[in-house]
């Protein structure tokens, strides 16, 4: 035991040590980085908590989590990768809430703070929910509103727009990792999400 929560304090001080040698933007966009991808599979080799989405577990998972590394980029990012530099778009945060729901869901926002020329800085949110599966690793996501709001120079009223429950994919969630500094998480294609918590 002890001899393993050494190999995972090594694992994660290589892994925040390979992260923070990145800008941001290289961090999270859709570019290949093959030794922080291998130091994210042990850790998930290692993984302390085989059932992170039990009852039991709920504590750790829950608050705000910060996105450090995407070996594929997001949603945001890898449309934002197509735009040219010279548009000026950065992409300045990603981060996560978790919160709770009931015992087979688990209320999710994913939140990013966006830079746009001329336009001033935008938060943009998407809510939803993850439906948790009988293993208790596994969830089923779907999204139910998008919210905009302007948040620098100055503040606006924030533009919330509801999902039709018709129009909700749901996407496969999966988390590999999960202890009290870190969670990893991988989508169906096999992306892998590094959070830290806040």
């Amino acid at each position: 035991m002890l001899e393993d929560n050494t190999n995972r304090k090594s694992l994660k001080t290589e892994l925040i040590g390979q992260v923070e040698a990145l800008s941001f933007e290289e961090a999270i966009f859709p570019e290949a980085e093959p030794v922080i991808d291998k130091i994210v599979e042990q850790l998930e080799e290692a993984n302390p908590i085989v059932r992170p989405l039990s009852v039991e577990n709920q504590l750790k998972m829950f608050g705000i989590w910060e996105l450090i590394y995407a070996s594929r980029g997001t949603v945001v990012t890898r449309k934002v990768a197509k735009i040219p530099d010279w548009t000026g778009i950065k992409i300045k945060r990603v981060w996560q809430n978790l919160t709770a729901d009931d015992t087979e869901k688990i209320n999710t926002s994913n939140c990013a703070q966006i830079e746009l020329p001329f336009l001033g800085e935008w938060k943009v949110q998407a809510d939803g929910v993850w439906k948790r599966n009988e293993d208790r690793k596994t969830a089923l996501v779907s999204f139910n509103a998008f919210t905009f709001g302007l948040q620098k120079p100055f503040t606006l009223p924030e533009l919330k727009i509801p999902v039709l429950e018709a129009l909700r994919d749901e996407a496969v969630w999966i988390t590999s990792y999960l202890d009290e500094e870190i969670r990893i998480g991988r989508g169906k294609t096999g992306n892998l999400f590094v959070f830290c918590r806040k």
